[in-house]
C-alpha cells in the first residue's frame, strides 16, 4: 500500500491523503510548489517526481470490501 505521507519533504507544507503532491518510486513525498522548484526531480534519489494519487477511503474499508469480496465471491 502507497504511504500516504502528511507533510513535504522540504518545506513541511501539508500533503493530506486529498491534497496534490508529488512522489518518486521510494514515495518521497513533496508538495506542489517545492516539486516545480525541484523541476520534478526528487533531491534525495534523482528519481522523477509524479503526481501523488488521493485517496479518498479509509484503507481499513478498502481492505473489508476485498476481504468479503473474496468471501461471497462478489
Amino acid at each position: 500500500m502507497l504511504k500516504m505521507k502528511k507533510s513535504c519533504e522540504k518545506c513541511d507544507a501539508e500533503t493530506g491523503h486529498q491534497d496534490e503532491a508529488y512522489i518518486c518510486s521510494y514515495e518521497c513525498t513533496f508538495c506542489l510548489s517545492c516539486t516545480e522548484a525541484m523541476h520534478a526531480v526528487c533531491p534525495n534519489c534523482s528519481g522523477e517526481l509524479l503526481r501523488r494519487p488521493t485517496r479518498i477511503k479509509n484503507p481499513l474499508e478498502v481492505v473489508a470490501s476485498q476481504v468479503k469480496g473474496k468471501l461471497l465471491g462478489k
